[in-house]
C-alpha cells in the first residue's frame, strides 16, 4: 500500500496544500514565499528521504507565524495519515547530527500521544528575516498534529543557520528510522495493541 497523503487546510489566515510521500526520494517542491523556511523543508524532505510538496500562501505582510505554523499542522496530519494503522513500522527514532561547531539530536516515538521537548540557544532572534523562535513553533505543531512524542538537544552552536538546519536535518533522519518497515515486525509495535 503506498503510504501517502494529501492535506488541504485553508484558514482566514492561510491556504495550504500538503503531499508526502514517506516512501519516496527525498524531492521537494516547495512554494511558501519564506526562502529560509523553503531551505528548511527541503532538508526535511531530502535527510526524510520522502517526497514533499508545499504549496502554502499566507499573511506574510503580518507575519511568518501563521503560514510557519500552518504547514507544521499539515504536515503533521500528513504523516499521521499516510502511517495509516502504523503497523509493521519501527516507532522509534533517533539521531545524532553534527554540523559544522553544532551537535543536534533528535528523538522521535510515534506514539499516538503528543510531547515536545526542545532545548536550543540560538544566539540571533533572525536568520535572514526568519524568526528562530519559529522553529520551535514548527516542529511543536508537527508533534502536536501527528501525534508523537519528540526531543531536539542542541548542547551547543555558535551560528542560528546552522543550528536550526541541524534540527530540520536531524529529526528528518529520526522521522525517517521510526516510519520505516521493520520485517520482524508484522504488528502493531506496542504491547498495547493501540498507537
Amino acid at each position: 500500500m503506498p503510504r501517502t497523503a494529501t492535506i488541504h487546510r485553508v484558514t482566514a489566515e492561510t491556504d495550504i496544500k500538503l503531499s508526502v510521500d514517506l516512501d519516496g526520494r527525498g524531492i521537494a517542491r516547495i512554494q511558501t514565499g519564506i526562502g529560509f523556511f523553503e531551505h528548511m523543508l527541503a532538508q526535511l524532505a531530502k535527510h526524510g528521504a520522502m517526497d514533499l510538496t508545499v504549496e502554502a500562501t499566507g499573511d506574510l505582510h503580518v507575519d511568518y507565524h501563521h503560514t510557519v505554523e500552518d504547514v507544521g499542522i499539515c504536515l503533521g496530519l500528513a504523516l499521521r495519515e499516510a502511517l495509516g494503522s502504523k503497523e509493521g513500522i519501527r516507532r522509534y527514532g533517533h539521531f545524532t547530527l553534527p554540523m559544522e561547531e553544532v551537535l543536534v539530536t533528535a528523538a522521535v516515538d510515534l506514539s499516538g500521544r503528543p510531547f515536545f521537548y526542545l532545548q536550543a540557544d540560538f544566539p540571533s532572534e533572525k536568520i535572514g528575516e526568519f524568526p528562530t523562535e519559529l522553529v520551535a513553533d514548527f516542529w511543536y505543531a508537527v508533534a502536536a498534529h501527528l501525534p508523537c512524542n519528540l526531543h531536539i538537544l542542541v548542547p551547543y552552536g555558535r551560528n542560528s543557520h546552522h543550528i536550526a538546519e541541524g534540527i530540520f536535518k536531524a529529526v528528518a533522519r529520526a522521522l525517517r528510522q521510526a516510519v520505516e518497515p521493520d520485517p520482524r515486525i508484522g504488528d502493531l509495535p506496542s504491547t498495547k495493541g493501540v498507537l
